[in-house]
């Protein structure tokens, strides 16, 4: 889910990013993750359906029929970004720290056991290494330019940081995905994500923020008050006239 909602927020710069190319780029990414994620929702419905009884879900229904407390995406990808007042620091920081994770995911769901998983994620891998690259970009260009640019990346990166330590942490479904050989413990990434983000701010003359004892929950679906208003939005379509198709 976090692909989903990390697309909605990121759609919100179409027409408003500072350039012209960056907004194309931008939405470009957006449809990326959707895609990203409904490949993956029509697999989980498709799986949800083939156990005994299981009822059969479309990417529709687990997209958009869904309520705030199902969703299990990281806070960080739920913060408001244009539309919240954020800089657009805040989105290049985000679409850094957001790609380099989704990246070292879909590099170990290659060789997953679940073979439809892998194949997604062998598709999925190509599009985040061009969506690091690009944000990486992004963010050297801006901490290593001018002494405004520098001060609004310190800013953003100090307002994402704390939302860090919920990308990696264990949970029971992380140790169901390795005894099956679906997937890694998502704290066997935290090591390499590490090394390419330090990296990268050092490139841009940034350093990463101090740690702290803030911990987010979205993953285990407790959210911050911005996801109800990012859902509202994003399902209205389908809660007005169910089943409706274009």
């Amino acid at each position: 889910m976090t692909a989903l909602v990390h697309a909605q927020r990121l759609a919100e710069w179409c027409g408003h990013a500072p350039v012209l190319e960056e907004d194309i780029a931008l939405s470009n990414v957006a449809l990326d993750h959707i895609g990203q994620a409904r490949a993956l929702l029509t697999h989980a419905g498709s799986l949800h359906a083939s156990r005994a009884g299981g009822q059969a879900y479309d990417e529709d229904q687990l997209a958009f029929l869904r309520g705030e407390g199902d969703f299990r995406n990281v806070t960080l990808a739920e913060l408001p970004l244009r539309r919240g007042g954020g800089d657009f620091a805040d989105t290049v920081v985000r679409n850094l720290l957001l790609s380099t994770w989704f990246k070292l995911w879909w590099q170990r769901l290659q060789s997953s056991a679940d073979e439809t998983l892998a194949g997604i994620a062998g598709k999925a891998l190509k599009e985040a290494r061009y969506h690091q690259s690009h944000a990486a970009q992004w963010v050297v260009r801006l901490g290593d330019g001018t002494d405004e640019s520098a001060a609004r990346m310190r800013k953003a990166l100090a307002r994402a940081w704390p939302y860090v330590p919920e990308l990696f942490e264990a949970d029971a479904v992380d140790a169901a995905a390795v005894a099956s050989g679906i997937g890694p413990a998502t704290s066997d990434l935290h090591p390499q994500w590490s090394t390419e983000i330090a990296a990268v701010l050092k490139d841009a003359n940034l350093t990463a923020p101090a740690a702290t004892a803030f911990r987010s929950t979205g993953r285990r679906g407790v959210h911050s008050e911005h996801l109800g208003y990012l859902l509202a939005e994003m399902q209205v379509l389908q809660r007005s006239y169910p089943g409706g198709a274009w």
